[in-house]
């Protein structure tokens, strides 16, 4: 391999990482993303010693609340919650619903969230009441 071969390849692999750098920052971003789960109360797997007023879940953006739904079921897969989700008006991104006194035993939240640029996400999770 001659003198010019060794010093053109680094050099052109060079130029195309910075070809490829500037690509991606030049590309153009969506104006919207998925929501996701920030966080949970009841904590996610978390056991608690009483039941929750509610479960409450906040996301990292705004909520579709027409398109947003939380049930709780329990270990038998019977809705346990009381039918009143809902996304809190004062807050976008937390959607709660209501819980009656629950006895011990583990539940699982069934999330779906529609975020404002319309697309969906949606999961589950458990917690535990002693």
């Amino acid at each position: 391999m001659d003198a010019v071969s060794r010093h053109a390849r680094p050099h052109a692999a060079a130029i195309a990482a910075g070809l490829l750098a500037a690509a991606l920052l030049l590309a153009p971003r969506p104006t919207g993303a998925h929501a996701f789960p920030d966080h949970a109360e009841p904590r996610v797997g978390h056991t608690v010693d009483a039941a929750p007023p509610a479960v409450r879940i906040w996301f990292d953006g705004a909520l579709e609340p027409v398109f947003s739904t939380l049930r709780v079921e329990d270990a038998d897969k019977r809705r346990v919650d009381k039918g009143d989700a809902r996304v809190d008006p004062r807050d976008e991104t937390v959607l709660q619903v209501g819980l009656p006194a629950l006895p011990p035993g583990t539940y699982r939240v069934f999330w779906s969230v529609v975020a404002r640029d319309g697309h969906r996400t949606e999961g589950n999770f458990t917690f535990r009441v002693k």
